[in-house]
C-alpha cells in the first residue's frame, strides 16, 4: 500500500509539472502571436522616397501634369496632393490614384498615414523605384502635431506608403471641357472617380447612336480626346471603366446640347467607394 501510495504522489507530481511546462509554453506563444497581428496590420505597405516642393503649405504647383489646374488647392484635394515618379505616373493613367504615405525614420515623423491623391509627375524621380513629390501640404500631414516644418526641413525622407480607394463623399464625376474642343473634336478633363481613382478607358456615345460607344484616346495626363472627323450629335453620353478593377460606369447624356469648350459639366454618378 505503501509503494502505491507513493507511486501515486509520484505521478501526480509529474503530472503537474508537466501540466506547468505546457501552460507556461503556451504563455510564452502570446507575444509571437502578438507580433504577427503588428505585422498583418502592416500588410500592403511599401517602401519610398519622398521630398516636397512648392511653398511649405501649398499644393505643390498651380495645377501639375494631370490637368486638375486650381483644382489641386481646393476641397476635395485641399492640397493633399503629390507628384510621383515614372513607376506609378504611369504615362498619366495614374493620375487620381490615391495614396496612404507615412514615415517613421525621422524624429518629427508621427507615424501615422497621411492620404495624398496623384495629381503631378516627377519625371526626374527615379532615385529609387518608387518615389513621391509630395505638396509642402501631404508632407507636412506626415508630422507630429507642430513639427511639420522641422519635417520639411529632414530633405528627402524614407517613407511607407500603399494605395487605397479614393473617396469624395458627396461628389460625383466631373468633365471639364478642354477649351480645344469644337463640333468634331472633343476633349475633356475627368475628375474625383471614387474607387481606383485610376482610368483604363473612356468610351463616348452620341445621342443620334443608341447602341455604339466610341473609344476616346487619353491626350495627355487625365484629359480624354476623341477626334470624331464629323460633327458630334449631343447630348454626349460617357462610360468609365477603371484600371484596377475594370469597374464601368456610364455618365448618360452628360454633356448636354450646346455644350460650350471650356465649360464644366457634372454627373450624377460615381464608381463606389
Amino acid at each position: 500500500m505503501a509503494f502505491t501510495a507513493l507511486q501515486s504522489t509520484f505521478f501526480l507530481l509529474t503530472f503537474a509539472a508537466t501540466f506547468s511546462v505546457l501552460f507556461n509554453g503556451c504563455h510564452g506563444f502570446y507575444p509571437k502571436l502578438i507580433n504577427a497581428s503588428l505585422a498583418a496590420s502592416e500588410y500592403g505597405w511599401s517602401p519610398a522616397g519622398a521630398t516636397w516642393y512648392g511653398s511649405p503649405t501649398g499644393a505643390g504647383s498651380d495645377g501639375g501634369s494631370c490637368g486638375y489646374g486650381g483644382s489641386v488647392a481646393k476641397a476635395p484635394f485641399s492640397s493633399l496632393v503629390s507628384a510621383i515618379g515614372p513607376s506609378l505616373y504611369k504615362s498619366g493613367k495614374g493620375c487620381g490614384a490615391c495614396y496612404e504615405v507615412k514615415c517613421t525614420s525621422n524624429s518629427a515623423c508621427s507615424g501615422k498615414p497621411a492620404t495624398v491623391v496623384v495629381t503631378d509627375e516627377c519625371p526626374g524621380c527615379v532615385s529609387e523605384s518608387t518615389h513621391f513629390d509630395l505638396s509642402g501640404t501631404s508632407f507636412g500631414a506626415m508630422a507630429k502635431s507642430g513639427q511639420a516644418e522641422k519635417l520639411r526641413d529632414a530633405g528627402v525622407l524614407q517613407i511607407q506608403y500603399r494605395k487605397v480607394e479614393c473617396n469624395y463623399p458627396g461628389k460625383t464625376i466631373v468633365f471639364h471641357v478642354d477649351k480645344g474642343s469644337n463640333p468634331s473634336y472633343f476633349a475633356t478633363l475627368i475628375e474625383y472617380e471614387n474607387g481606383d481613382g485610376e482610368l483604363a478607358s473612356v468610351d463616348l456615345k452620341q445621342a443620334l447612336d443608341s447602341d455604339s460607344w466610341q473609344p476616346m484616346q487619353q491626350s495627355w495626363g487625365a484629359v480624354w480626346k476623341l477626334d470624331a472627323g464629323s460633327q458630334l450629335q449631343a447630348p454626349l453620353s460617357i462610360r468609365l471603366t477603371s484600371l484596377d478593377s475594370g469597374n464601368t460606369i456610364v455618365a448618360a447624356s452628360v454633356i448636354p446640347a450646346g455644350w460650350e469648350p471650356g465649360k464644366t459639366y457634372r454627373s450624377v454618378v460615381n464608381f463606389k467607394a
